[in-house]
């Protein structure tokens, strides 16, 4: 393989019998005074010839909807491979641009890991699984053949509230029980739960034998159960209490977290469900610098301590400063340091 580009004889626009040799794989300069040909050299002859090149290896019924495209003015060039060419533009000052989005390359990326990837749960580490419903009912069938099992629905994971309404919602759809905290409990009328801890709450659905008897009552059972815990269930045996998940969406198989399907706008950043929660996609995030704020925290507000307000002025801000300084038994004049942490959270946020 060719380690360099080699352009002989290049006669386009104003070069006049340029030889050039430019190393493949590497980054290269083209830099010269305005109208030197910089241009010409790097649009007008390289890239002009790796297109028509690769044009060229296009069936003849393609190339009629193409075009020719003339070859440049140049005794040979060597080295060449298939071209990209990102036009020179001075004011795009998108910052979500990158060379990947600009030359579309990126579109076509997002395609492949969301139709090959494979997903892998960021808690274990396991391969993520799914499962049809039938696929779902057999492998219940036969691991707890002849055991007591609890179907359960999984509707809160890991959230806070007091959750009055859900369980209004649950005893009115026909279910008076439900498995809270990994603790089976009876929907009574009024029950809530500590709204400012986080809780497992999931609906139980049926309890039973597993065996040919009750082989229709499980499909019920199974089906009911995906449609409430939407596409996901548990399972616990009534003995042992040992859970496990089963889901029609891709599923850790040890922990029940579920992911949906991968698009490609999961792996964007100019899309709300592919960019980071906390800089949008921007890989910036915009916060205040206190020690900028307080630069010198051995003076006081009145003197200027925090340095957008200034010295002490008789306006409504300063009054209200001196209001808060006042509850925490403090006032203007004491130096920034030793006043409460509390006073100076509420004065600055």
């Amino acid at each position: 393989m060719n380690k360099k580009i080699t352009v002989t004889g290049a006669r386009v626009h104003n070069l006049k019998n340029i030889d050039v040799e430019i190393p493949r794989n590497k980054l290269t300069v083209i830099t010269g005074l305005s109208g030197s040909g910089k241009s010409s050299l790097a649009f007008d002859t390289i890239y002009a010839e790796g297109q028509r090149r690769y044009i060229e290896t296009f069936s003849a019924y393609a190339r009629q909807f193409l075009g020719n495209l003339e070859r440049p003015d140049v005794d040979k060039i060597t080295g060449l491979s298939p071209v990209i060419s990102i036009e020179q533009k001075t004011t795009n000052r998108n910052p979500r641009s990158t060379v990947g989005t600009i030359t579309e390359i990126y579109d076509f990326l997002r395609l492949l890991y969301a139709r090959t990837g494979t997903a892998y749960s960021y808690l274990t580490e396991e391969k993520m699984v799914k499962y049809t419903t039938e696929q779902i009912i057999n492998l219940i069938f036969n691991e707890y053949k002849g055991k007591k099992l609890i179907i359960l629905s999984p509707v809160v994971k890991s959230r806070k509230g007091h959750y009055k309404e859900l369980f209004v919602s649950i005893r009115k759809k026909g279910f008076l029980q439900a498995r809270i905290n990994g603790k089976i409990t009876e929907i009574t009328p009024g029950l809530l739960l500590d709204r400012y801890k986080t809780h497992e709450i999931e609906i139980v659905i049926d309890k039973l034998k597993v065996d040919d008897k009750n082989g229709k009552r499980l499909k019920e059972s199974v089906k009911t159960a995906m449609h409430h815990g939407k596409g996901v269930i548990m399972t616990s045996e009534y003995d042992t209490d040992n859970i496990r998940y089963f889901s029609k969406n891709l599923m850790c198989p040890s922990t029940g977290l579920s992911y949906d399907e991968p698009a490609p706008n999961s792996f964007s950043f100019n899309s709300p469900q592919g960019a980071c929660s906390a800089c949008k996609g921007l890989d910036v995030i915009s916060k205040i610098d206190t020690n900028k704020v307080v630069p010198d925290d051995s003076i006081s507000i009145k003197r200027g301590g925090i340095k957008p307000l200034g010295e002490y002025q008789n306006t409504l801000i300063f009054w209200q400063i001196e209001a808060i300084l006042k509850k925490h038994k403090v006032n203007i004049k004491t130096p920034i340091k030793n006043i409460p942490e509390k006073a100076i959270e509420m004065i600055l946020k």
